[in-house]
């Protein structure tokens, strides 16, 4: 593969994790607080949980920890049980909004110096035989991972005030 087309492939993956990024957010635009940490289905996640899950879960794990080996993220994932999906009262929805933003931003520095042949700098034990060998691979799965909460945040939207992605836009 010659370095344009690895140019382009790269600049194609990032445009499609940006694009479910702007609609996980774009989805949230409008809610208030309370429809924001209301949880709308039986399994109790929130709006805001759900964000701070993609924040952590997958920007902040994914490509600091796995991808990049950074030392602080590995800690995180590994030394602190917390659920990423659980929002305290005291935690506001903009820090979450922004905590999403922020490791993004992160993210696409992160992979902007990065070839997406890179293998991963760290793996954790915990997936037992299951692995991504390559930053394309962890894109993809990111993105897969994006693309299916912002369906589900559609969904809980839709559940909060009858509006949804499509009228949104």
């Amino acid at each position: 593969m010659s370095t344009t087309d690895v140019s382009a492939e790269h600049r194609l993956l990032l445009a499609h994790v940006n694009a479910q990024r702007r609609h996980v957010l774009g989805i949230l635009e409008g809610l208030d607080d309370e429809a924001l940490r209301r949880p709308v289905l039986p399994s109790g996640w929130s709006c805001l949980g759900l964000l701070r899950h993609l924040a952590l879960d997958d920007e902040r794990f994914w490509f600091q920890a796995v991808l990049a080996g950074d030392p602080d993220a590995i800690a995180e994932v590994t030394g602190n049980p917390a659920d990423a999906w659980q929002v305290g009262p005291e935690t506001s929805a903009d820090s979450v909004l922004a905590l999403y933003r922020e490791q993004a931003e992160r993210t696409d520095v992160l992979l902007a110096g990065m070839s997406l042949d890179t293998p991963p700098a760290w793996w954790p034990d915990f997936f037992g035989g299951w692995r991504l060998d390559t930053a394309r691979e962890v894109v993809l799965h990111v993105l897969t991972e994006t693309a299916t909460h912002a369906g589900h945040l559609d969904a809980a939207r839709e559940l909060i005030d009858g509006r949804t992605w499509l009228v949104l836009s």
